[in-house]
């Protein structure tokens, strides 16, 4: 690595969730099954009733840049909108983003009572 060169200019994989506004419709399912740019193993449709996201594991030098490239994909999917991305606490600790700053801590455990 050349001294002007970052960390953050090295490619990696970055972990995300890319949460849909609503579930996909039929027709757009039939529309995600011809679309290339979906079938690169990067981006993988989750579902369950009412609730539509794509996990993301997408090579690129940032996060940002990452989620930059997964969103430009929508642009040949008509009707479908995403409405958040989310980082959950595996996301976090796949990109070596978990700390207890960003994580919630667990709950406390109930101190044991005692008889008076």
């Amino acid at each position: 690595m050349s001294s002007s060169e970052t960390t953050s200019d090295v490619p990696r994989d970055w972990h995300f969730n890319l949460v849909l506004d609503a579930p996909l419709t039929e027709e757009q399912s039939k529309t995600l099954d011809h679309l290339d740019r979906f079938h690169d193993g990067a981006l993988g449709l989750a579902e369950r009733p009412g609730h539509s996201r794509f996990i993301c594991i997408v090579r690129a030098g940032t996060l940002t840049a990452a989620i930059a490239d997964a969103l430009e994909r929508f642009e040949d999917f008509p009707g479908v909108l995403v409405r958040s991305v989310e980082l959950g606490p595996i996301a976090l600790d796949e990109n070596g983003m978990a700390t207890p700053a960003v994580v919630p801590a667990p709950p406390p455990v109930e101190a044991a009572h005692h008889v008076s």
